[in-house]
């Protein structure tokens, strides 16, 4: 089930001027279900996007990198959920590419102007006769509102779709800001996340917009964790159309830092929304270092605690056997850790300090706080002024049914 993930009403979404989503059915793998998606992009817009460091990166992530590098004018994306096209050699680059030249005839476009994206499972080939059947059908649906029905239509083991939208005045301009996102297991981005495509209809240049999109994936779906998996096909997209007339060339332009926070807000909430919808979820927490003494330092002990299966079951059954977090952090990677000087607190109770357990600290003061739905840990270390935020889960007998049950 899904920790406190709010899905926006209609009116709450805010289409983006310049793009034009259709969603259809093509039973890439089971029949009745939304599993293919094109974003038609308006001439003129700027697309940037960061991609999984996995190396087995599947084949529509290495076009995508590709048709990127070319420098080529995006004219759209498609999207397939239920096959990966990942561990498929040779054959499944040839798929991607079919895929990418039956949306260019379609939109009158050329191959190299589309940026692919699959999800779902890994080492079955794309049924790329039954995708490329589909597009007309998803073209039909163009239309600037169905932001909705992509955060569906890219879903795979997600139970909510996930979605974000914003609407502000920069300097005198009002800007559109909405993405979705999809992810619920095999999380552990090294780079982006799952999918993410974020929209905006200010106008970036792109040698910023490509900047500005390695920034925010920093901020925002590098700083998550379900399980510790990194996909092959991770893969987060920016869009700025430009159709605001808010335009913004350089980091020292008046209304760049405005822009750039309210983006990766957006991008925050999206990532967030991925760990409250992990597979078997019934916490969110929150693992936030401080005192480190470089940034490193700082996520080498997040995801140390982030990432351990005692931890992260200890959180789930609620049982305050605190010592596996401090066992986590031990580990992390710190050779020189003074642990006299760490602190450990569970929201507002302290744990630990001194180099062992608080002496005011109460077992049933640890229990309230691990019964909560979502839980703050914050760690001091002691070692300087730096801090860093990572957000995880709990672990669930539900996950490991999830994930046994996948291929039936």
């Amino acid at each position: 089930m899904a920790v406190n993930l709010k899905i926006p009403s209609e009116s709450e979404i805010f289409p983006v001027p310049g793009v034009d989503i259709g969603v259809a059915e093509a039973g890439i793998r089971k029949a009745g279900r939304r599993d293919l998606t094109v974003f038609r992009l308006a001439p003129g817009a700027t697309v940037a996007g960061v991609f999984t460091r996995n190396r087995f990166r599947a084949a529509p992530v290495q076009l995508c990198e590709s048709h990127l590098a070319a420098g080529s004018a995006i004219a759209a994306l498609v999207v397939n959920t239920g096959n990966a096209n990942a561990g498929t050699g040779a054959d499944g680059m040839q798929r991607a590419q079919a895929t990418c030249a039956a949306l260019a005839g379609l939109l009158e476009v050329e191959a190299t102007q589309i940026l692919p994206f699959s999800t779902g499972v890994i080492l079955e080939p794309l049924p790329v006769d039954r995708l490329v059947a589909g597009l007309p059908k998803a073209i039909a649906a163009l239309a600037p509102g169905n932001w909705m029905n992509a955060a569906h239509g890219i879903m795979t083991t997600d139970t909510l779709p996930k979605i974000a939208s914003i609407r502000k005045t920069i300097g005198s301009h009002v800007v559109t800001i909405t993405g979705i996102s999809k992810g619920a297991g095999m999380i552990r981005p090294n780079m982006a996340t799952m999918l993410g495509f974020l929209a905006t209809d200010a106008a970036i240049a792109r040698p910023l917009l490509e900047k500005l999109t390695r920034q925010i994936a920093d901020v925002s779906f590098n700083r998550i964790t379900v399980d510790g998996d990194t996909s092959t096909n991770d893969s987060f997209i920016v869009i700025a159309t430009g159709k605001s007339g808010l335009r913004v060339d350089s980091e020292s332009d008046p209304h760049y830092a405005e822009l750039a926070q309210s983006l990766s807000a957006a991008a925050a909430e999206l990532a967030q929304k991925i760990v409250r919808d992990a597979e078997g979820a019934t916490k969110f927490m929150t693992i936030r270092v401080e005192e480190a003494g470089s940034t490193e330092e700082a996520l080498k002990v997040a995801y140390a605690v982030a990432h351990s299966p005692l931890v992260k079951t200890a959180f789930y059954a609620s049982d305050p056997n605190l010592g596996r977090i401090l066992a986590a952090i031990g580990y992390a990677g710190i050779d020189d850790l003074d642990v006299s000087r760490l602190r450990l607190w569970l929201d507002d109770v302290l744990v630990a300090t001194e180099g062992g357990r608080n002496p005011d600290y109460r077992e049933e003061d640890g229990q309230r706080v691990m019964k909560q739905a979502e839980i703050l840990v914050r760690i001091a270390l002691g070692r300087g002024q730096v801090s860093d935020t990572v957000y995880t889960c709990d672990f669930s007998h539900e996950y490991v049914s999830i994930n046994a049950d996948y291929r039936s």
